[in-house]
């Protein structure tokens, strides 16, 4: 089997995201990625969950690949370990040229905050890194810091709030520990909240959210 080669070809595929526009002069812009196993719908109803998001214009992105669960509902996921680094650039490209869209139509001179939950929070890290557009502010729940960016200088990088779930078996407090010591010791600011539940968001952690989106406004 060593004769095998692997070749990668682009491809044209059709990314979706959900927008939905701010009440009256939008206070900036949030743009959302969802966990493993979700669609953009949930996340969206996640952060107009946020104290103060209807000031906001609120997008949701899908990642780009689709699934059905048991129970035949279409999710999907950003990623998996399978031609890593191409997917990775692969993201970044859509992300890039989606924000780009959704700062375009929303027509938001505000800032420009990042949530991510679970799989997510990889994506708005990298969003920040790489994507190419000012970010003001970065919201990770439940999700670490990609392992690329740990040998890479932040300079620049936006305020990061990090949520963790006290009972959350994946995104443990070890986790949690060893990405504040990271973010800090690049210079980045880091606030972080533990609040009582698992993986998932709380109206707790929400207020947390809408204390950053109050300062950033």
């Amino acid at each position: 089997m060593s004769d095998i080669q692997v070749h990668l070809i682009e491809a044209v595929v059709r990314g979706r995201y959900l927008l939905r526009p701010a009440a009256g002069s939008p206070a900036g812009v949030l743009v959302g990625f969802h966990g493993y196993g979700e669609s953009a719908e949930p996340h969206l109803e996640a952060m107009l969950a946020i104290p103060g998001a209807e000031s906001w214009t609120v997008a949701s992105i899908q990642g780009l690949h689709p699934f059905y669960t048991r129970s035949g509902e279409v999710v999907a996921s950003w990623m998996t370990n399978l031609d890593r680094e191409a997917a990775i650039a692969d993201n970044i490209a859509y992300v890039r040229t989606a924000v780009g869209e959704i700062l375009e139509t929303a027509g938001v001179l505000g800032p420009l905050v990042y949530v991510g939950f679970s799989q997510g929070v990889a994506m708005t890290y990298r969003a920040a890194a790489d994507a190419g557009h000012a970010c003001d502010g970065l919201i990770a729940l439940a999700g670490d810091v990609p392992p690329e960016l740990t040998e890479r200088k932040l300079e620049g990088f936006p305020r990061v709030l990090i949520g963790r779930g006290t009972s959350d078996s994946w995104y443990s407090e070890e986790k949690l520990t060893a990405d504040v010591m990271l973010l800090r010791g690049k210079g980045v600011r880091v606030d972080f909240a533990r609040f009582d539940g698992g993986h998932e968001w709380t109206p707790v952690f929400n207020e947390r959210c809408a204390e950053l989106l109050l300062g950033l406004a």
